[in-house]
Order: structure tokens, then C-alpha cells, then sequence
């Protein structure tokens, strides 16, 4: 396998975090010749570095998968210098080095490192597609910066699905204590926002996003979260025609009344339902119109409702 080779077709969900790109990449990595690697970006400090739960349960490490994806990229991931790819990850995907993504010249150091980073990465996914068979990789990082930097990986055919949930529920889901459940060394939980702060964060990474969408070139397909809990198999019957995968009723099958059930998957980093499998219901979450304060509530919409508004969402005019 050689570093110039075809490195093959990716589906890259993005937008703003906790807005069900998890649920939608593996509900997509049960499609035949689809793999859900997850949040990929996230491969060297969670997998790597932190050794954290795949989602077939077993440590990064010790899968047999990724195992596999380390020895066909590189002849194992102990010949990578791991302390050298975080430093490499760090100095390219970065909302704030997103001019230098667009532009890499203005910078010849950044585009030596850009350019070492993503043939690294290019690696990786050809080495996934061989290994799993599969023709079509999901990857749901759902951070704009990361999608920038796919797009400078030779040979990849970068799809963007753009993933958008109310900005008032996403506010909410971020006030939320949660347990990292895939830490097995330690009791650790998530960061916590005020709704504020994710308000200007939804703004900036979905307005990223249609810049983004202006490099990865035909489709650009927008998902509601709301619509995908509603009517999944519709909503995965759009994206599959966008991308040129139309499916059939067959092979939906895993999605029925209201649940879908998920076999083992190899995600490296995502929301903790990366973690089930068998029957999953599929319902929507809507706590935040009755558990969010209604002075947040006017405050996350004052801020977004621009936005919110023009993806069609209620109580944003």
C-alpha cells in the first residue's frame, strides 16, 4: 500500500457536538460496505495515548480491528512516534488555524505540517477501507477544523453530511453531568458549558460548516437531528442517494418500530452510545423545553436565532 494510493471515499458528519452525529454514524455502519470509525480525529489522544474503550468494548489496543489497521498502515502502531502525532494534530486542527486550512501557503511551516499530518492520515483510511472491506468510511469528528483537514488528504473523496440540532437543546445537553464510561482508569466527566458559551459555539461551527461545504464539492446534504430520530430510514435513504449508495428496504432492516438494532462496531471516539449494541431505541430528547430556564432559553435563541431560523426550527422568529 503506498502513501499516493486512492485513499477512498469518506462521509464526513459535521457541525456542532451533541447533536446525534454518533447515533447517525452507526446507524449508517450497519448499511453493507459502510464502516463507522466514529470520531476518527480523535484516534491518537483517545485510542493511542489514552488506550479508551472502542465500541466493541475492548481497549484501543487490544482490538483486533484496529490492531490490523495499525499493522497494515504502518507495520504496527508501535513503529509510529504516538507523542509526535498528538503535537502534529495539535498544530493543524484548530478552529483558529482554519485560515491557514483554507490558505496553507501564507504559511510554509503550517503546510509542511498539514501536509505530514494528512498523508498520515491518508494511511489510515486506505488502511481501514482494506481492512474492513468496506467501500464507504463514516466519520462523525463533527468539528469544521478536522473536515478542513481532510479535504488536504490525497485521493479522499470527502462528503459532508451537515448535522444540525435546535441550539437550544444542545445548550441544554452541555449543562449535563456526564461520566466518560469508555475511561476504565479513572472517574472522569465530561467538560460543561454554559449555555452562553455553546450558543456562540453553534453559531461559529455551523457557519464553518458552509464554508466547508463550499471545499468538499457536490453533495451537501443537511440532516436535522429532530428529523432523524422521526423517520430514520428516510433520512439514511437521502443521504445514501446524495453520496451515490442508494439502499433498499433489505438492507434497513435493522430499523424498526421506533428502534434500531446495532451490531459491534470499532468507534474510537463519540458519545457513550458508540458503546451499545442490540436493540437501541430511537426517540426524541427533548428535555430541554421543559428543563432549560427559560431566561437561557431567550438567551441561546437571541444569540443563534439567525441561524435557527434559517434552518427552519420553531420559536426562532
Amino acid at each position: 500500500m503506498t502513501a499516493g494510493a486512492a485513499a477512498g471515499k469518506v462521509l464526513f458528519i459535521g457541525g456542532y457536538s451533541r447533536s446525534g452525529s454518533t447515533l447517525l454514524d452507526c446507524m449508517l455502519g450497519q448499511l453493507p460496505g459502510v464502516f463507522s470509525t466514529g470520531e476518527l480525529a480523535y484516534i491518537w489522544s483517545h485510542g493511542l495515548s489514552e488506550n479508551r474503550l472502542c465500541g466493541c468494548g475492548a481497549r484501543f489496543l487490544d482490538c483486533s480491528f484496529w490492531n490490523r489497521v495499525g499493522e497494515t498502515a504502518f507495520g504496527g502502531w508501535e513503529q509510529v512516534d504516538v507523542d509526535r502525532m498528538v503535537a502534529l494534530e495539535r498544530a493543524v486542527n484548530r478552529h483558529r488555524y482554519v485560515p491557514f486550512l483554507l490558505v496553507p501557503q501564507i504559511s510554509p511551516a503550517f503546510r509542511r505540517k498539514l501536509e505530514e499530518y494528512a498523508c498520515v492520515l491518508g494511511r489510515i483510511y486506505r488502511a481501514i477501507l482494506a481492512v474492513s472491506g468496506a467501500h464507504l468510511i463514516v466519520d462523525s469528528t463533527i468539528d469544521p477544523a478536522y473536515g478542513f483537514v481532510l479535504t488536504h488528504v490525497s485521493g479522499l473523496d470527502v462528503q459532508l453530511v451537515h448535522m444540525v440540532r435546535d441550539s437550544r437543546a444542545t445548550a441544554f445537553s452541555w449543562t449535563r453531568w456526564q461520566r466518560r464510561r469508555d475511561r476504565v482508569d479513572e472517574v472522569m466527566y465530561q467538560r460543561r458549558f454554559h449555555p452562553a458559551m455553546t450558543a456562540a459555539r453553534w453559531v461559529i461551527y455551523h457557519l464553518l460548516i458552509h464554508v466547508l461545504a463550499r471545499r468538499t464539492g457536490p453533495p451537501k446534504t443537511r440532516i436535522l437531528y429532530e428529523h432523524v430520530v422521526a423517520s430514520p430510514k428516510d433520512q439514511i435513504c437521502r443521504i445514501m442517494r446524495d453520496v451515490g449508495e442508494p439502499v433498499d428496504e433489505t438492507q434497513l432492516a435493522f430499523l424498526r418500530h421506533g428502534e434500531a438494532t446495532l451490531e459491534t462496531n470499532h468507534t474510537v471516539a463519540g458519545s457513550l452510545m458508540r458503546l451499545k449494541k442490540g436493540p437501541l431505541p430511537i426517540r426524541l430528547d427533548d428535555e430541554w423545553t421543559s428543563a432549560l430556564t427559560s431566561r437561557h432559553r431567550r438567551l441561546v435563541t437571541l444569540i443563534t436565532w439567525p441561524l435557527l431560523r434559517a434552518y427552519g426550527y420553531r420559536g426562532a422568529r
